[in-house]
């Protein structure tokens, strides 16, 4: 069975080189010459000769893979190849005109060589153009296919650096979360057991948000109020949590487990390292064309929280694979003790 594009390619053969037919007999007609059945079968003759000429022609080019070659390497081959089949095509058409007794007035009193000449530059008129048209349609297939090659290697690239950041999002908070349990362990094991149970309920969570790119915000809220728990029963009076949520931002898609390596780090390089504790206060609001998600914690800039720590890397190149250039993440100290790490969306419009 034929494919789409071989018949698609026969269509054009015959549209082609029938226009070349029309065209023939239109400036027949507008220099006043005689069409008879004589000038019709000519016509008829050169066609089928240069459909069977060039798409000998398109076999040669297939077969020797012209069509990869740089445009320097390809030209003069090229060149050679319409030069010679626009002899070939001279011969066949005055084969042709000899045999069948086609030969116009005016070309009996021409000497061979003249006539060879003259068909063979006639014929090349025609077997340029189609060559400049048979590239120009491949060319523009290739780039198009390029183009489609690259957008599905850029989606796989983008998956692939997705789920190798989350392959090391969760190990990295799972150790965070068994050392915050094994310290209560001799210390107090009833509340050992209710951190263990905290832990449970977050890799559930955890593990559903795995099979996707992004969950709401109140989903993603959830899941650090049960790591907030968690750390609560390791610090007690000495964490201090707050919320600002504006409700209307719960339905927000956020990358699954951004918002809670965020909170991990405020806690890990922030309060935990102050005497006294601290405070971490998470806020939710919009800010023109953007979610705007903001960590307010205890603690100063350094180490972890610089903004070269894995946790904050990653979270970067989440938001630029998922949101583009549109979506921003900062981290800055406020003041003397306080640090902001403050996370943009783009909120869909539509």
């Amino acid at each position: 069975m034929l494919s789409r594009s071989y018949k698609y390619y026969w269509w054009c053969q015959l549209a082609g080189w029938g226009f070349v037919g029309l065209s023939l007999i239109f400036f027949a007609y507008t220099f006043e010459q005689k069409v008879t059945y004589v000038f019709l079968a000519r016509i008829g003759l050169v066609i089928l000769t240069g459909i069977s000429t060039t798409h000998l022609l398109r076999w040669v080019i297939r077969r020797f893979n012209w069509l990869l070659l740089p445009i320097e390497k390809v030209l003069p081959k090229m060149l050679i190849a319409v030069v010679v089949s626009s002899i070939v095509c001279s011969l066949i058409v005055m084969g042709g005109v000899e045999l069948f007794d086609l030969r116009p007035e005016k070309i009996l009193k021409l000497p061979f060589s003249k006539r060879l000449v003259v068909s063979t530059l006639d014929n090349g008129l025609f077997l340029v153009p189609w060559v400049l048209i048979y590239y120009s349609y491949h060319y523009v297939e290739k780039s198009r296919r390029q183009q489609v090659s690259t957008l599905k290697l850029e989606s796989l690239v983008k998956e692939l650096e997705l789920k190798t950041i989350k392959a090391h999002i969760n190990p990295h908070f799972i150790f965070n979360a068994l050392n915050s349990i094994r310290a209560l362990i001799d210390e107090n094991p009833a509340r050992a057991r209710n951190a263990i149970t905290e832990l449970s309920n977050i890799l559930r969570s955890s593990m559903q948000a795995e099979k996707l790119e992004t969950v709401s915000f109140e989903k993603e809220l959830n899941i650090v109020k049960d790591y907030l728990a968690l750390e609560y029963i390791r610090f007690e009076d000495r964490l201090k949590i707050e919320y600002e949520i504006d409700e209307d931002t719960l339905d927000q898609p956020v990358p699954p487990m951004m918002l809670q390596t965020l909170v991990e780090n405020a806690i890990k390089h922030g309060v935990s390292k102050q005497m006294t504790g601290g405070l971490v206060k998470i806020s939710s609001d919009f800010k023109g064309n953007h979610h705007e998600l903001v960590i307010l914690n205890t603690g100063r800039l350094n180490g972890g929280m610089n903004g070269d720590g894995f946790g904050l890397v990653s979270t970067r190149n989440r938001l630029q694979l998922l949101f583009g250039e549109k979506a921003n993440f900062e981290i800055k100290e406020i003041g003397h003790d306080m640090v902001e790490a403050k996370v943009l969306i783009p909120v869909d419009l539509k």
